[in-house]
């Protein structure tokens, strides 16, 4: 039996809303699966039942064989309470639970002789998880991420978010399970973190399942994706990578419209011949000829006939898109300005900078996790104060921001309710903006933190939509 870890016939529901319904995946040795499609469509969902952390409601998930090996990246640092990273990385590797499981079979040794089965299956476990040299690799590789030696024993509560995005990538670079699922790995990498992660894809042995939206990714990384379409709650298969996806999505798409195309017309042609063939009869039988009646209520079964065999073609689905319009008036030329600014954060300095922002600009900013990008945003947005320097925001400039840290979100509120309250928008107004970014119906009254990234990212688009501002920012 060739080793595989296979999703057959899953459903999983929260609450009264579907999320899988009879999806079947099989992932090979050597897989290079992409899954895409829109938020919320159940892409983290796949990942999350493949990994055993949750139960589908039907059908199964199964390990071949049951000793299989599965891990699970998800999109969030899942840290714990004074987690060291040492601790963080034997945990997400699968080394620290194989060791403790090896560890307590031999200390019942001694007294129950029949576990040395089982101890000899953990034990090989832990070697294949790379459990007896982790220690050094461990080092080496948080040094090849930006991570220094003694950041291993830092709790991750006191790692930035750089470095919390370094100490993601570790735990991947580290791994050597069979199969490796994971959930936008390249969010919040810098470009040598993206280096590093496409060089593990392209040397590791494990099967990898990724959900991504970063589309150059995908091409690099994925042999073959796995799309959710959000509305019929069904996934399609095609073989290739990112662009070859695209073209054969575009062909299938031209296909299925020409179909449909195709059966309206035979339809209303049908139909058409139906209506006539009947008002014929009608006028025979007014006319009182039997003969000529008779034939001509067998034209009409026929055209009935001819219209019941006509095989239904469904109309293709119309995936939804996002068409954003923050509408706000346009402030001044000048937008901001930063003079000589510097900025003093603990033990960093970032600057001085001198930065101007004009209408109409489009300014990226680039560098290294760590590096202070995000500071420049808050410097510029007036978060943080200056030690040295200036700032100056023109006359009417709002400022609107798509940040990392969504905390407004992590609230057992529902999404309906903190919507209205940070857009001062009434129920209708703020339900009708939510639905524009496909956010309806009891999705709006779920608890805020129950939303999944993807939906929170459009929560946060439709208020920024509402607030009408005229200076985005993006972090």
């Amino acid at each position: 039996m060739q080793a595989a870890l296979a999703a057959v016939k899953i459903t999983k529901s929260y609450g009264a809303e579907t999320i899988l319904d009879g999806v079947s995946l099989l992932v090979p040795p050597g897989a290079r699966i992409g899954v895409v499609g829109p938020n919320g469509s159940g892409k983290t969902t796949l990942l999350r039942l493949l990994a055993g952390i949750e139960p589908p409601d039907g059908g199964s998930v199964e390990r071949r064989p049951a000793s299989l090996t599965v891990g699970y990246l998800a999109q969030k640092l899942d840290a714990r309470a004074d987690e060291a990273l040492s601790e963080y990385l034997e945990r997400r590797t699968g080394v620290g639970p194989a060791a403790a499981e090896m560890d307590s079979l031999a200390a019942q040794l001694g007294g129950n002789p029949a576990l040395t089965e089982a101890h000899g299956e953990a034990l090989e476990r832990f070697l294949s998880l790379g459990g007896d040299d982790f220690p050094a690799r461990a080092r080496e590789v948080a040094a090849r991420v930006g991570l220094g030696p003694d950041q291993l024993e830092r709790s991750l509560g006191a790692l930035s978010g750089g470095e919390a995005a370094r100490a993601k990538l570790a735990a991947i670079l580290l791994s050597r399970f069979d199969v490796l699922l994971l959930d936008e790995p390249t969010n919040d990498l810098d470009f040598d973190g993206l280096e590093l992660l496409e060089r593990f894809v392209r040397s590791t042995r494990s099967a990898l399942v990724l959900v991504s939206h970063d589309r150059a990714f995908l091409e690099e990384a994925t042999e073959r994706i796995v799309e959710f379409e959000a509305e019929t709650r069904r996934i399609r298969e095609f073989a290739g990578g990112w662009a070859e996806y695209e073209r054969l999505r575009e062909v299938g798409r031209r296909g299925d419209e020409a179909a449909y195309a195709r059966y309206v017309g035979e339809r209303a042609r049908f139909q058409d011949l139906l209506r006539t063939r009947q008002g014929e009869a009608r006028v025979a039988g007014r006319m009182s000829d039997r003969r000529g009646t008779h034939a001509l209520m067998s034209k009409v079964r026929a055209a009935e006939k001819r219209l019941g065999r006509l095989d239904e073609v469904e109309k293709p689905w119309s995936p939804w898109r996002l068409q954003l319009s923050l509408g706000s008036q346009r402030a001044g030329d000048l937008v901001a300005r930063l003079e000589a600014a510097v900025v003093e954060r603990g033990g960093f300095r970032l600057g001085p900078v001198d930065l101007e922002l004009r209408h109409g600009d489009r300014l990226v900013i680039t560098g290294r996790n760590g590096a202070g990008k995000t500071t420049l945003i808050r410097a510029l947005l007036g978060d943080l104060p200056l030690s040295s320097g200036s700032r100056y925001v023109g006359p009417g400039v709002r400022f609107a921001e798509l940040e990392q840290d969504r905390a407004w979100l992590d609230s057992d509120r529902p999404l309906l309710e903190l919507f209205r309250e940070r857009s001062s928008r009434p129920v209708e107004e703020a339900r009708t903006r939510l639905a524009k970014f496909a956010l309806r119906g009891a999705e709006v009254t779920r608890p805020a933190s129950s939303l999944s990234p993807g939906e929170r990212t459009r929560a946060i688009l439709a208020l920024l939509s509402a607030q009408g501002a005229n200076a985005l920012i993006l972090d």
